[in-house]
């Protein structure tokens, strides 16, 4: 039944789906999707509270699904009976109500509610917020190698090289939040690793298809989490993946290399994960009906206590759906993680090239958008007398190489009645089929049409392959199978118009897929990769990955097996999910290499290297797909560097102080503060001053300053420490400022003369016109003879 779900290529309806075309998991045919809408928030008595229609949760006493959140968990963990007895306080009758109790790290639990007793829980003391269960989305070989030598003129292609860091670290442990893990899969063999960490605490669940033998030396643990919608489905609640998402993630964080990898025998090579040393432990938190909040949090209170180095997760909410930080459960959950040590790493969104579209944008969250890499695969088109158009897609169609098969555009083919628009974009019941059968159809894709609802609808008709008309998602290679389908620019469509306007009988065939390698311009920013600002808070430079990019388009990794179907054991994928596991695995490898630093120093290493790439391999600044210059808003502080990400000379940490301020200036008071941490130091207050802007000052990898006119320059400050060993070193500034905005930094130079030590400098920033009328992007770089430290800006008018 599952699998059905997620293969069938139609149209089905249910709650959530695994996929939507605005999803941050791509490559399948979309499901129809109900997304939740909210009300406007409203305070009661301190607890957030919010009513949702898709819950059920609104409407007087109809039940849904909340979450309530009772902050952070005491050292010894929640107590059930404290959950328990909470809610024995509003239910008089119901039974079984409670979904999940959150008792390590996280305090507070889900259970099924009516609108009126979730408002009653909400005026309880010590309970932050009552909000009802969101759904969430599923938001390589190959990239790896790019990685470390992308923007090098030369570009080394064999399978074997590996990064500087070379997956030293067996004992750490990847957390991966998913739909799952085929554990047959050879990039999670055990062989030749060491024994389990002692630190390891978790579990390896028994289910229908799942038991202890799966888990060996490399998968440590799995466990799964059924929603509120599976009830007790024994189909379901398995750490099997039955999707792909989840064994695709797990393998590009930590697959071990498998030589003779390749997909269908496309982009043959050596599969390898980021940090192939590392141990997987695997928390299934999808199912057919979305990801559910509450069963997330569930998976990062186990975590906490599982005893995880790194979380990652490739999912969020749409853009269109705003939720504050304490009744967003990813946001929740990576608060307590990180206040327990683990670095979150999640992704970004495939909402771009929108602005204001990226997710998982919360500070203590090290959130990742997708570029491209240097392989493109290649389907093209010829017509008329062997002339060639190139074309991208991935179909094994063979049609032949000659141009026999007769050609028509889509509207021409208009059915009687129909919107022309709508024929020439192939939309269903919309074109004739007797003018269809037998030809190739060129289609438009200007309304952004679903690639396989055109695919079905012109090879219900008899057509025998389709050319399609889309800039956007070309270099995205959308996956065909046995059709001849393949995607072309709108520029290279005018050539093939003025061929079909100038004869009466037009002939074209299209060739199937091949690999175009070292392909030019690489890295650029992926078309579907969500865009900053930040929609909850512009002073923080949450990027289009608020943070940092990685490779998200076209990258192979290992796939599943489910109902013996004949499907590869690797797959190529496209997302911000999987540029995701890229930062999940290189974090893994800089914790193995310093297991003693936070997750802010991590964070800071990640960002600030200076080859955190803004240039591609033809030297030029790095593009978004489509051409135009990109900024810090696509790409935050640059690609991720795999060779001296582990070597910062320098990082920002940002303390639990500032994340206590943050919380301050976002709006929270004092005691809700102490609700939500349980490390609130003694005698901490709130700011007197506590606004928006003065987010600006948490002491993170990038800056972002507003609201400045001729009369309000802004001073900001930061804290270096220092991370590369004892002796005297001494770092220099250089600025990189745009017209129309001064920056002075001060002092202009760092002299440190121990590990560890913290030095300070101050930033003022000065528009030289009455105000900034547009976002302005520069940074301002600390370097030595060995290191180079890069923090990005942005600053605005109003």
């Amino acid at each position: 039944m599952w699998a059905h779900l997620v293969s069938a290529k139609r149209t089905i309806t249910i709650k959530i789906s695994w996929i939507t075309t605005t999803s941050m998991y791509r490559h399948h045919p979309a499901t129809s999707t109900t997304i939740s809408t909210y009300e406007e928030p409203k305070m009661i008595s301190g607890a957030l509270w919010r009513m949702s229609q898709e819950s059920g949760a609104a409407g007087g006493e109809k039940d849904g699904v909340y979450i309530v959140y009772m902050g952070a968990a005491t050292e010894h963990g929640s107590s059930k009976n404290e959950h328990a007895q909470l809610l024995s306080s509003v239910l008089k009758r119901r039974k079984n109500a409670l979904v999940h109790s959150y008792e390590h790290g996280i305090s507070g639990f889900a259970a099924r509610l009516s609108a009126a007793e979730a408002k009653s829980i909400a005026k309880n003391p010590g309970v932050v917020s009552v909000f009802p269960d969101p759904v969430y989305q599923l938001h390589t070989t190959r990239s790896w190698d790019f990685l470390k030598y992308g923007t090098d003129v030369k570009i080394d292609l064999s399978p074997n090289s590996d990064s500087n860091l070379s997956s030293r670290g067996n004992d750490v442990i990847i957390g991966i939040l998913d739909t799952g893990i085929w554990p047959e899969s050879k990039s999670f063999s055990d062989k030749d690793m060491d024994p389990i960490p002692s630190s390891w605490n978790g579990t390896c669940v028994k289910a229908q298809d799942f038991n202890s033998s799966n888990c060996n030396r490399k998968i440590i643990g799995a466990r799964s989490y059924n929603g509120p919608e599976d009830d007790d489905d024994d189909l379901v609640n398995t750490p099997r993946d039955m999707n792909g998402h989840g064994t695709h993630v797990a393998s590009t964080a930590a697959g071990i290399m498998v030589p003779g990898a390749s997909y269908h025998g496309l982009a043959s090579g050596t599969a390898k994960g980021g940090s192939p040393g590392s141990r997987i432990a695997v928390y299934r938190i999808c199912t057919p009906y979305g990801c559910a909040g509450s069963s997330i949090l569930a998976a990062f209170s186990d975590a906490i206590t599982d005893g995880v180095d790194i979380l990652s997760l490739s999912l969020g909410s749409p853009a269109s759906r705003f939720s504050d930080f304490k009744e967003d459960p990813i946001a929740i959950g990576a608060f307590h993680a990180v206040e327990n040590g683990i670095t979150v790493v999640c992704s970004a969104g495939n909402e771009g090239p929108s602005e204001k579209t990226v997710s998982n944008d919360a500070p203590w969250i090290l959130t990742v958008a997708a570029t491209t890499i240097d392989r493109r695969f290649k389907s093209n088109v010829v017509f008329d007398k062997n002339k060639v158009i190139k074309g991208e897609a991935i179909n094994f169609a063979n049609i032949g190489k000659s141009p026999v098969h007769p050609l028509i555009y889509a509207k021409s083919a208009k059915k009687t009645g129909a919107d022309e628009g709508e024929a020439r974009n192939c939309y269903p019941d919309s074109m004739d089929g007797k003018k269809i059968k037998g030809k190739i159809v060129i289609c438009d894709n200007d309304k952004d049409t679903n690639l396989y609802y055109t695919m079905s609808e012109v090879q219900n008709l008899g057509g025998i392959g389709a050319v399609l008309i889309d800039d956007k998602k070309r270099g995205d290679a959308s996956e065909f199978d046995e059709f001849p389908m393949t995607s072309i620019s709108s520029r290279d469509a005018v050539e093939i118009f003025a061929y079909l306007n100038s004869t009466k009988n037009p002939v074209a065939t299209i060739l199937p897929t091949t690999v175009v390698s070292q392909y030019k311009p690489a890295p650029t920013i992926a078309y579907f990769s969500s865009r900053g600002p930040s929609s909850i808070s512009r002073n923080i430079l949450k990027a289009k990955p608020p943070d940092i990019a990685a490779p998200g388009s076209n990258i192979i990794a290992a796939w599943t097996a489910y109902n013996g179907e004949a499907i590869p054991k690797f797959k190529i994928m496209s997302g911000t999910s999987m540029a995701c596991p890229h930062v999940s695995g290189l974090a893994a490898e800089i914790k193995s290499r310093y297991p003693s630093w936070s997750p802010s120093a991590i964070k800071s290493a990640i960002m600030t290297t200076g080859e955190a790439s803004q240039i591609n391999n033809m030297k030029g600044p790095l593009t978004a797909e489509l051409g135009a210059i990109a900024t810090a808003y696509d790409y935050g502080a640059g690609e991720i560097s795999t060779n001296r990400a582990s070597q910062p000379g320098l990082v920002y940490e940002t303390t639990a102080i500032d994340y206590l301020n943050f919380l301050c200036y976002h709006g929270y008071n004092k005691s809700t503060i102490k609700v939500i941490s349980k490390k609130v130091p003694a005698g901490f207050a709130c700011p007197k001053e506590s606004k928006a802007d003065l987010i600006s000052n948490i002491n993170y990898p990038s800056i972002a300053v507003f609201n400045l006119t001729g009369k309000n320059s802004r001073s900001i400050t930061r804290t270096l420490t220092n991370v590369a060993g004892g002796g005297n070193t001494t770092y220099s500034v250089t600025i990189e400022a745009p017209t129309g905005l001064t920056v002075t930094v001060s002092p202009t130079r760092l002299q440190f003369t121990k590990n560890g030590q913290r030095l300070s400098y101050h930033i003022i920033f000065t528009p030289t016109a009455s105000s900034l009328q547009k976002n302005m992007f520069g940074s301002i770089t600390w370097t030595n003879k060995k290191f180079n430290v890069r923090a990005p800006f942005v600053a605005g008018g109003r």
